[in-house]
């Protein structure tokens, strides 16, 4: 019996591939992304350039982050990410990749500072159009949340424009049109006609198809309010009595802040990429095989488990699994044999899948695969299982 990982072959009847086999496979994907986030990144760099030419209220995505406008006056903060991620990250903060063909991006808005936390008004009666409503629109959920123009000390006067708030509010699928009318018009103002085409939305998320030179990614591209030296009450973290990351590396963390996203029609999203990408660049600092462990585990998804360009469980799931393993497992020792500690992820991510439940790892309360297709979550239950009947044919 022979099984295939993207032209790896693994050998059944007692016979397994070695790690070196696997390796080669892993580093052969992660080249093949960076190539085509460079790629990605490029066109995208100058379609929000040129959005930001447009309209002062979007920047470009090379302003992300740490370089966001409102950071320039702390440069101790631009001075503690720089170390953190030297040789590290090799990616833009704002580009996430999905999977190999699927990307998110943040694009910084501008215009807003000074972000404070305040009693949220209880009832919103109105539409995306502006009219009354007799029923209110519902709450957010626990990973989302309103946003008004009385959460920061500054707003330009642009924000409170009609195109873009109602009644005090920021409201996203309103931002998300805009940003999408703005980036239709630079596609051809860039002469990018023939490399990018805008794809048809789901809610206020802005979705392009991107030509690269040896494949078409989709991307897509949500404006986000970056907070930089924020943290919300939602999140309660680091979690006490817990070990990893240390206190000292929870706190540094934490000073790079959190995101608001305009993924939805009334509510903000809130994201962790910052915080996140901290933690996985220094997450084998003591030597241990946690990232070899999620890049196996992740090709093993990509090419067996639960493959094609819109997955079920994407790489974000994935890096959250590693995290939540990471603190329930936070020794070196615990991290020294790979079968050991791979088998283990295995495990808690076939129990994820099978009971349909995966915390988000900063705000616990929410369920990340709420609503998932719960036919695909079985079905890639089911390969799992098969998997760790005999995980001897896949690894040596």
């Amino acid at each position: 019996m022979k099984h295939s990982i993207s032209g790896v072959l693994v050998l059944g009847e007692g016979k397994a591939t070695t790690n070196k086999c696997i390796q080669t496979e892993v580093d052969l994907r992660h080249r093949q992304v960076l190539k085509t986030v460079e790629e990605v990144q490029k066109v995208i760099q100058a379609l929000t350039a040129e959005v930001s030419i447009k309209d002062g209220r979007f920047q470009s995505i090379s302003n992300s982050g740490i370089h966001n406008d409102n950071v320039k006056d702390q440069p101790a903060l631009i001075a503690k990410w720089s170390a953190l991620l030297r040789g590290k990250s090799a990616f833009n903060p704002a580009i996430q990749v999905l999977t190999p063909t699927l990307f998110l991006v943040s694009v910084p808005v501008r215009g807003l500072s000074g972000y404070k936390e305040c009693r949220a008004r209880q009832w919103r009666y109105y539409t995306l159009s502006g009219s009354k409503l007799l029923s209110p629109v519902r709450e957010p959920e626990k990973l989302h949340q309103w946003l008004e123009l009385e959460n920061f000390t500054t707003s330009c006067q642009e924000w409170h424009n009609s195109s873009v708030a109602i009644e005090g509010d920021i409201v996203p699928a309103k931002v998300g049109n805009l940003f999408k009318e703005l980036l239709e018009t630079s596609i051809e103002s860039c002469n990018l006609t023939r490399k990018v085409s805008i794809l048809e939305s789901v809610g206020s998320v802005v979705r392009v198809a991107v030509e690269t030179s040896e494949l078409q990614v989709e991307v897509e591209l949500i404006p986000t309010v970056e907070l930089i030296n924020c943290w919300p009450k939602k999140a309660r973290w680091p979690r006490f009595f817990k070990r990893w990351p240390s206190k000292e590396r929870a706190r540094c963390s934490k000073s790079f802040g959190f995101n608001l996203m305009a993924s939805s029609n009334y509510h903000w999203l809130l994201s962790f990429t910052r915080v996140e990408q901290v933690l996985m660049c220094s997450i084998d600092d003591d030597g241990g095989c946690r990232r070899k462990c999620y890049r196996v585990i992740r090709q093993l998804k990509e090419d067996i488990w639960c493959p094609g360009s819109k997955p079920v469980i994407t790489a974000y799931h994935l890096q959250t699994l590693l995290m939540w393993t990471c603190e329930k497992y936070p020794g070196s020792k615990d991290w020294r044999n790979f079968k050991k500690s791979f088998l283990r992820l295995v495990k808690k991510l076939h129990k994820c899948v099978s009971q349909r439940y995966l915390r988000h790892f900063f705000v616990r309360g929410y369920n990340l695969l709420k609503y998932t297709n719960t036919i695909e979550l079985d079905i890639m239950a089911k390969k799992i299982s098969d998997f760790l009947e005999n995980p001897g044919l896949y690894i040596h």
